[in-house]
């Protein structure tokens, strides 16, 4: 089996989820850098707007944990209607050779899941509006499917559940962030593949624990010759 990431790894949106979620907690009056960002790419969509909302100078030392649920909430709303206004201004399309390298492994026998921080509201119509929603991919894991985001690993083996995969040292986890690489890492996956189509550089990536740096999603056929799972 083999696990992608979406925005950024298999996905081309533009960075755009990045920046509607700055823009919701900074009208929330958090005030983060990009290296706050930086450290949430990857994550589930709620626990980093808990994270970046006790960064805000005026919540100084506050414990995320007790940040009013209805809140982070409010703003997880504001953040995924930005997010859909700057995907209805610049559609997101596949990243160049995502959808070949998916069909060449799946000749092979191997099973495709997509894994993300998003949760199922914001999915569904992203792959709908991809025509990804129509048998292309074996499984679909959200954020809000497990009981924590990445770096845990449960996506992953949620993923293997659905696709009946049972040995976690075959299965290739790709994507664009440390968080995705230390997932993979943590879950035990036998290829743990950064890629560079995201908003994180080479010298970020390499120095997360992994077994292959690409430039795409596209190069990661010439890994492996057979099933992986």
């Amino acid at each position: 089996m083999a696990v992608f990431d979406i925005a950024g790894t298999t996905v081309e949106e533009h960075g755009a989820v990045y920046q509607a979620l700055r823009r919701a907690v900074e009208a929330a009056g958090a005030t983060p850098g990009d290296d706050d960002i930086e450290r949430w790419m990857g994550a589930d969509k709620r626990a980093a707007i808990r994270a970046l909302l006790a960064s805000a100078p005026a919540r100084a030392g506050e414990d995320p944990a007790g940040i009013d649920a209805a809140e982070v909430e409010q703003i997880f709303l504001d953040f995924r209607d930005r997010l859909e206004a700057a995907y209805q201004a610049r559609p997101p399309m596949p990243i160049p050779g995502v959808v070949e390298a998916f069909g060449t492994l799946r000749a092979r026998g191997i099973r495709i899941a997509l894994t993300t921080g998003f949760d199922r509201s914001v999915v569904g119509p992203l792959l709908a509006s991809l025509g990804w929603d129509g048998g292309l991919l074996d499984a679909v894991v959200c954020a809000d499917d497990v009981p924590a985001g990445r770096p845990a690993p449960y996506m992953i083996f949620r993923a293997m559940e659905l696709t009946g995969a049972t040995a976690v040292a075959r299965v290739l986890v790709a994507g664009d962030t440390v968080r995705d690489l230390r997932a993979g890492t943590n879950a035990g996956a036998g290829i743990v593949v950064g890629v560079l189509t995201g908003q994180v550089g080479a010298s970020v990536l390499g120095a997360v624990r992994h077994t292959h740096l690409l430039a795409s999603v596209a190069d990661i056929p010439a890994l492996v010759t057979g099933p992986t799972c």
